[in-house]
């Protein structure tokens, strides 16, 4: 049984109940017990937590399913490097097996509160903070990283998607950007602001970094008791590169999960390792991981997909690749302007009206297990942002043309003309016009960002949140 990708004729309610079905079944032969309760988390992808009887006693494990946008051998891919870091002794969930319906993989459930989701929706609603165990914690995970980037590259060769180690500098660094940026070709999913980042990302490979570890492409990601580190998660972008690129994660999670001092983590890495952090190469892997993030942000925008969070992506998708500016206005000490203020709004009185009806509408539909109120505040956010667009798009977009007509010295008067003009300036690849599309770029995405929330830059909001500087 797998989750279909579009929407034409399918029955989300019969599809949660057939994988419910799939996973009481798979208990039963694999741990020998009885689901006696089951709890879908708000999460990216299908993902539940499963509580069952063995006997008198009640255990749980999580049941972690696919993305609706992977590939077929990604959730495998995960669970394959799991496995091998739990064989190296690392502090991972134990791997209970694999299970083909639905499609997922079961692993022991970490008893503790709940992590914060680390996702940008949530974290307006909800600002993700950091208590003192907490960082204590944190300070800690330091260590648990160093030993996750000391295992030694061999051990995950037999991964198919790890067998060919990158050996060259140039490799090292852009693998995983290489293969993202040619995902979103293929799918139609690279604008103007990703074609620019990864000429830049290809012309700074950092050339002294020749060293190739295991990285867990998505670092930070652990879940705690107090100060104790119970158990590393996410692996799903792992991969063999620079071990600065997860030191960048710090920034790039932050502040949607709270990461709390990043440079006193740095610190703390280089007292475990013995050797100095690089931070150039941190903020050059830090506009590296953005990049990957942010291309990702782009698939769940494809309206059939069942389970896309399409509010997420775009809120990820304004901060992600806004802060990426903002990590190579840093290297470069190039100014940027934050003085932007919204209009007056344009009421468009049709869309007002169908869209202020769609609004209501969404707000009376019913939940249930198969469709939560998470998900239906997540769908009420869609027209939401859809009012605030209709009444600012005019100003978005002459305001990007005056950008674009001041840089390049044209008088375009349709958007997509003036991309294009960007996009003979970016495959020129001249250093000497970064300056000036680092800044045309980065306010391309704080406009989209205060269209999104429908305010002036607020510091109080996470999707205004700067970047954390790290070189001064």
């Amino acid at each position: 049984m797998t989750q279909q990708s579009t929407a034409d004729s399918f029955d989300q309610q019969q599809f949660e109940a057939q994988c419910l079905q799939g996973i009481s079944a798979w208990v039963l032969e694999h741990l020998g017990g009885k689901v006696v309760g089951t709890l879908r988390l708000e999460r990216w992808r299908p993902q539940w937590k499963v509580s069952y009887t063995v006997g008198d006693d009640t255990r749980e494990v999580l049941v972690r399913g696919n993305r609706p946008n992977a590939g077929e051998s990604d959730l495998r891919f995960e669970m394959e490097v799991m496995e091998v870091l739990e064989a190296n002794g690392i502090k991972v969930p134990h791997i209970y097996g694999w299970m083909e319906a639905p499609k997922a993989f079961v692993m022991e459930w970490i008893d503790t509160e709940d992590r914060a989701p680390g996702m940008l929706h949530t974290a307006i609603a909800n600002p993700s903070t950091m208590s003192d165990e907490r960082w204590q914690a944190m300070l800690g995970y330091m260590e648990h990283l160093a030993k996750l980037h000391a295992v030694p590259v061999a051990e995950f060769t037999h991964i198919k998607q790890l067998a060919n180690p990158p050996e060259t500098a140039s490799d090292i660094a852009l693998r995983a950007t290489e293969r993202m940026y040619m995902a979103g070709v293929y799918t139609d999913n690279i604008d103007t602001t990703f074609d620019f980042l990864q000429h830049w990302l290809r012309r700074n490979v950092p050339r002294h970094r020749v060293k190739a570890s295991f990285i867990a492409g998505d670092a930070g990601q652990f879940m705690s008791a107090g100060s104790e580190v119970l158990a590393l998660l996410d692996f799903e972008i792992a991969g063999i590169g620079d071990t600065h690129w997860d030191l960048a994660c710090f920034r790039g999670r932050h502040p949607y999960e709270n990461m709390g001092d990043i440079p006193a983590l740095y610190r703390r890495y280089e007292e475990i390792t013995g050797e100095p952090v690089d931070l150039p190469v941190v903020a050059y892997h830090t506009v590296a991981f953005l990049q990957l993030a942010g291309i990702a942000t782009k698939f769940f925008g494809d309206p059939k997909a069942i389970g896309g969070n399409w509010i997420e992506g775009l809120l990820e998708y304004a901060s992600i690749t806004r802060r990426a500016y903002e990590a190579i206005a840093e290297l470069q000490s190039i100014e940027l302007d934050y003085n932007l203020t919204l209009p007056e709004p344009a009421f468009k009185s049709l869309e007002e009206s169908a869209l202020k009806k769609l609004l209501a509408d969404i707000q009376r539909l019913p939940v249930s297990s198969a469709f939560q109120e998470w998900e239906r505040d997540l769908l009420h956010a869609i027209p939401e942002f859809l009012l605030n667009y209709t009444r600012y798009r005019d100003w978005f977009e002459r305001e990007t043309l005056n950008d674009i007509n001041q840089l390049t010295g044209n008088s375009f008067t349709e958007l997509a003309s003036a991309d294009k003009a960007i996009s003979t300036l970016i495959v020129a690849n001249d250093p000497a016009d970064d300056e000036g599309l680092v800044r045309i770029m980065h306010q391309r995405s704080l406009r989209l960002s205060m269209i999104i929330a429908g305010t002036n830059p607020d510091a109080e909001n996470p999707l205004f949140h700067i970047l954390d500087p790290i070189l001064n």
